[in-house]
């Protein structure tokens, strides 16, 4: 053959259109294909030379018979509308349980809704083998609470304080009022093929320091044990979190349509023995240190700021996964409850109920029945539109006044928004005698309300926006 003939290259694309799956085998394939087009070979002999280095096609694994796997309850009704939420959540639960991978489910006190049927609902507990559900910890990922004892500093002092540092509502920090984010995280983020993009590693600066929206708050109270001040911060990952989400469940419907077409989009799963897992679950302990971060961050700029003196310090998530043995265990919704569950976790949980009610401090059980699990919080009955539609003719201002009179609440932008009032919630007591009644928790603590900080009532972005470039 003439030396100077040249042959095109094959390339990535050549071989996963020949059947082979991206992964850590493809820069030896490239290397030996290439090696051989060098030699004159075609690109027909090169595949039939590569053939076997395909991995054979696993079977796929329908959904399981209908209570086929079964799951424990730790809620109870009390009246019509908890009766109907806890059938609502028997029946996205039981077709949860379907999930070929699913071994095990519970569901807390403080259950609702989340979604389509087959959806895991909040206050949900799924124990996976061998995989991890995106759609199992939602674009909210590491959703979770921190206490920090501010001795006795004077409450509304602490309160003026945290509303003249924290950012809520839309969007992240302006230039100029950011945080500082580690450099070494921006470098791991770096380094993770899930978390490597602009647009990550930009809201990873942009989003520090910041709680979002919903029922994400700021709450400030006294422990009825000690009499000491304390101030508790609620907010997930914000953009870096989200960006995550959205590429891990690509990555799950990858696999979804090749292991389980049958498992809905939502329940599709990332197999933890794969590279794409073992890189996925490195993200989420990622987005796991950028969330306490932005929780250390606020609460330290509040004390910068009031000049507190400062006691004890601890978090947890309550919507994440869990790794436990051999399986993974997805809180949607839902406080870890067992001794070290995480390396900095102290023994100690929060479980706020609402904004009229104390936080709780208390301590796991690691009951088998909730799966080692206790509620996050008082959960919903119905959804934010139906609160608002039995409000009526009261305003959400009147609504404000009756249901927290004595207390200091704040909406940072300014509107009160109806939903997040108490009675958009379970009654905290009935959530507080079912954690007590099932063995999920002992309660050690009660941080009792002075005033919060909530995100308020914001038009939604797209009303607010310029119309130019808006679509017809």
């Amino acid at each position: 053959m003439s030396e100077t003939m040249t042959y095109d290259p094959v390339t990535g694309a050549h071989l996963k259109e020949w059947g082979h799956r991206p992964g850590k085998q493809f820069p030896e394939l490239l290397a030996r294909a290439n090696a051989m087009r060098a030699e004159g070979y075609g690109l027909v002999k090169i595949r039939m030379e590569l053939d076997g280095e395909i991995p054979a096609v696993p079977p796929t694994l329908d959904l399981r018979a209908p209570g086929a796997v079964a799951f424990h309850e730790t809620i109870e009704a009390q009246d019509a509308d908890e009766e109907d939420n806890v059938t609502k959540v028997r029946e996205t639960m039981t077709e949860l349980m379907r999930t070929p991978t699913i071994e095990a489910g519970a569901i807390m006190p403080d259950a609702c809704p989340a979604g389509p049927v087959g959806t895991i609902p909040v206050g949900g507990v799924a124990a996976a083998r061998n995989a991890i559900h995106p759609g199992m910890h939602s674009a909210d990922i590491c959703c979770s609470v921190m206490i920090t004892d501010l001795g006795h500093a004077d409450p509304k002092a602490v309160l003026d304080a945290a509303q003249a540092v924290t950012h809520f509502g839309p969007g992240g920090r302006p230039q100029g009022k950011r945080f500082t984010v580690s450099l070494a995280l921006l470098d791991a983020f770096r380094a993770n093929p899930f978390l490597d993009s602009p647009k990550a590693l930009r809201m990873a600066q942009e989003h520090m320091g910041t709680q979002g929206d919903g029922n994400h708050f700021l709450f400030v109270g006294r422990s009825r044990k000690t009499g000491r001040t304390a101030i508790v911060t609620h907010h997930g990952s914000r953009g870096p979190g989200a960006v995550l989400y959205k590429s891990g469940m690509i990555a799950a419907e990858q696999f979804r349509k090749q292991l389980s077409p049958q498992t809905p989009k939502q329940n599709a799963w990332i197999p933890a023995d794969s590279e794409e897992g073992a890189n996925y679950w490195a993200a989420l302990q990622l987005i796991r240190k950028w969330t306490k971060a932005n929780h250390n961050a606020i609460h330290q700029a509040t004390v910068d700021a009031v000049g507190a003196e400062v006691g004890d310090r601890f978090w947890n998530e309550h919507n994440f996964v869990f790794r436990r043995g051999d399986l993974f265990y997805h809180g949607k919704g839902a406080t870890p409850a067992w001794d070290g569950y995480a390396a900095d976790a102290t023994g100690l949980t929060l479980i706020p109920l609402n904004m009229a009610e104390p936080v709780l401090v208390v301590r796991g059980k690691d009951a088998a029945k909730g799966l080692g699990f206790s509620p996050h919080g008082a959960g919903r009955n119905y959804s934010r539109s139906e609160h608002r539609r039995r409000m009526g003719s009261v305003t959400p201002e009147q609504m404000l006044m009756a249901e927290t009179q004595g207390l200091d609440v704040r909406f940072h932008a300014g509107g009160v928004d109806a939903s997040e009032l108490p009675s958009s919630y379970k009654k905290a007591d009935s959530v507080v005698r079912q954690i007590k009644a099932h063995g999920l928790a002992e309660i050690e603590d009660y941080i009792d309300p002075y005033g919060c900080i909530m995100a308020g009532d914001v038009p939604p972005f797209w009303k607010t926006r310029p119309n130019k470039g808006r679509r017809a």
